[in-house]
C-alpha cells in the first residue's frame, strides 16, 4: 500500500516539475540569473536554453540513477534484491514505496529550484527571500528520508536475523 502512495506522489511530482518547467521557461529573460551577488543579481548568466535544457538533463539523470532500484526489483531482473525481498514481503511495500516517495521529492526539489530561478530573474513578481523556508525544508525531507531507509533495512536485517 506505501509502495502506491509513493508512486502517485512520485508521478505527482514529475507532472509538477514539467508544469513548473514549462510555465516559467516562457517568463525566464533570455539571460537567466542564477545566484545573488551584494549588489542584486550575479554576472553569471546562462542562456535560456542552456538551463532549460540542463534543468531536464538532471531530471532524467536523478530519475533514472533513483528509480534503478526499484525497477530492478519490480521487473524481477535482480535475483538478489527478488531474494531480499520477496513478493509478499512488508518490507518490500516499504522499500519500493520509500525509492519512489524519495524520488517523488527530488522532483520537488528541483521544482523548487526552477521556481526560485525564476523568482531571482523575476524579482518584481515574487522576492527570492521569500524561499528561506524551503531552504531548509528540502535537506530536512532528504535527512529523515535516510533515516527511513536505514530503519527499513535494519528491520529487514533482524527480520533476516530472526528468520535464521
Amino acid at each position: 500500500m506505501y509502495y502506491r502512495f509513493g508512486k502517485a506522489f512520485y508521478f505527482l511530482s514529475v507532472a509538477l516539475f514539467i508544469f513548473f518547467l514549462l510555465y516559467f521557461y516562457s517568463a525566464l529573460p533570455e539571460k537567466v540569473s542564477y545566484n545573488f551577488n551584494e549588489n542584486g543579481l550575479s554576472p553569471e548568466k546562462l542562456s535560456k536554453g542552456t538551463f532549460f535544457y540542463g534543468m531536464i538533463a538532471i531530471f532524467i539523470i536523478m530519475n533514472v540513477i533513483v528509480l534503478l532500484p526499484p525497477k530492478l526489483l519490480e521487473t524481477k531482473n535482480h535475483k538478489g534484491l527478488i531474494r531480499v525481498f520477496p513478493i509478499g514481503d512488508k518490507y518490500r511495500d516499504y522499500y519500493l514505496g520509500w525509492f519512489y516517495s524519495f524520488g517523488g521529492i527530488l522532483n520537488m526539489s528541483l521544482g523548487m529550484l526552477v521556481f526560485y530561478t525564476h523568482a531571482i530573474n523575476n524579482q518584481d513578481v515574487i522576492a527570492a527571500s521569500q524561499f528561506n523556508f524551503f531552504f531548509y525544508l528540502i535537506p530536512g525531507l532528504f535527512v529523515l528520508w535516510v533515516l527511513g531507509l536505514f530503519a527499513i533495512l535494519v528491520g529487514k536485517f533482524n527480520q533476516v536475523k530472526n528468520k535464521s
